[in-house]
């Protein structure tokens, strides 16, 4: 197998669907050898911020030295950017040869009787043969969806449970209320063991802390209150925290908005914990370089300086309200004019709702996913909310309209989806050259 004919079979299961639940990913993995059993994780959930507090906490390790897997979803640009070892996406031809092993497994399986695994399955079985193989320290684990029954929550033992903000999202699979989808989320909580959390609503806090005695786990919950003199650019932040007494003073992250501290604060907390309970030695130095270097593709990202260009994958209320906040804040009245796209099952109405009074000029389109809303669908509702709004199906078209009008004192902002974001970037990119 080719690297070529990984990615046509990885994509081929797509067709499985998203069907929650352990036994599958159980039974693939005992074919392989358990290969989950010889790694050690740091699994993140969460509904906002866990692909950024990942990346935090992969680069604080790698600057320690250590060798640390990464897996996250979605990507944006290539599928390769899933699996990444020390910062780096998995090789084509690791890729390529662990699949061919992975594949083998599930045409047992499918001998057997089982059921065909989903695609994210099959990739969460990828990842945990390639660590294996690679003899990696640690690895940052972020849930795909909800956790309880997610195929990464196959992980017996984790370092740390790591819990990012919790929103409505994904509600036809994960519950209409908080408490519901903090239960699915806390799911990931294993008995005796370390939870830490970021701040939640008292709906979804009450789950987590219910979860934690029931299990016998010390919760942690990140004080937010102890960030001081944050001070905010277009291209990141530097700000104080305190954390069980030790103060860091001017730490700089490179990621955009006040949500991002917050982030990063929670990844700092993570590391102190694992300093206490399991008497690592992350330096301060480590967590500053890491910390320092992180970048995260995507999310209020300013692809271009000159004329100003973000992109944005806010794809849910609490993703806009950040969004809008932080633009805001950061930009003041500028004039926006923006390009959105949106996957059919998300909360359209509350993310409009957000967004579109801060923009001039919308551009509406349609995302390369199965799952978009059609930019004509988008269209009716955003017309309702905005009386200067332009209908472009092709994405590529929004893209070059948005930019021929990019100009000095405007800022061309594209947001609804991560999965159109990886396009925009690429192609930005390509007319407008490289901001580095």
């Amino acid at each position: 197998m080719n690297y070529k004919e990984a990615i046509e079979y990885i994509h081929s299961t797509y067709k499985f669907g998203s069907k929650l639940g352990l036994d599958n990913i159980r039974f693939l993995l005992n074919l392989m050898g358990n290969p989950q059993e010889s790694t050690r994780f740091i699994h993140v959930a969460g509904t906002n911020g866990k692909g950024s507090t990942s990346t935090f906490l992969s680069n604080i390790l790698m600057e320690e030295g250590y060798m640390v897997g990464l897996f996250t979803s979605p990507y944006l640009e290539v599928f390769n950017e899933r699996i990444r070892l020390n910062g780096i996406n998995i090789e084509n031809a690791d890729l390529a040869t662990v699949t061919a092993f992975v594949k083998e497994q599930v045409d047992k399986m499918l001998a057997l009787g089982m059921p065909h695994p989903t695609e994210f399955e099959i990739v969460t079985a990828i990842a945990m043969e390639f660590y294996k193989r690679k003899k990696v320290d640690y690895v940052i684990l972020e849930v795909g969806m909800g956790g309880r029954l997610d195929s990464t929550n196959i992980i017996q033992k984790p370092l740390v449970s790591v819990i990012t903000p919790i929103a409505l999202d994904h509600t036809d699979y994960l519950g209409d209320t908080l408490g519901e989808i903090a239960y699915e989320k806390a799911g990931i909580i294993k008995k005796k063991s370390l939870v830490v959390a970021a701040p939640q609503e008292d709906e979804a806090i009450d789950v987590i802390t219910k979860r934690s005695e029931d299990l016998k786990s010390e919760l942690v919950v990140a004080d937010y209150t102890r960030i001081k003199n944050v001070r905010q650019h277009k291209n990141g932040s530097t700000f104080n925290i305190t954390i069980d007494e030790e103060t860091l003073e001017n730490v700089e992250i490179h990621m955009i908005g006040d949500h991002q501290v917050e982030n990063a604060s929670l990844a700092l907390t993570v590391v102190s914990h694992l300093n206490r309970k399991y008497n690592m030695i992350i330096s301060e130095t480590s967590q500053r370089e890491g910390l320092k270097k992180s970048r995260w593709p995507g999310r209020m990202e300013m692809i271009v300086d000159s004329p100003m260009v973000m992109i944005d994958g806010a794809h849910n209320l609490h993703g806009a309200k950040k969004l809008k906040e932080n633009i805001e804040r950061l930009f003041g009245n500028v004039k926006i004019n923006a390009v959105v796209g949106i996957l059919g099952d998300k909360d359209v109405s509350a993310i409009l709702s957000q967004m579109m009074p801060l923009c001039d000029k919308v551009f509406v389109t349609t995302p390369n996913n199965p799952r978009a809303m059609k930019a004509e669908d988008l269209y009716s509702q955003v017309s309702k909310l905005h009386d200067n709004v332009h209908l472009t199906a092709s994405l590529e078209n929004a893209v070059d309209n948005a930019i021929d009008e990019a100009g000095e004192g405007v800022l061309t902002l594209f947001f609804g989806s991560l999965y159109m974001i990886g396009d925009v970037r690429m192609r930005v990119l390509k007319k407008l050259g490289n901001k580095e």
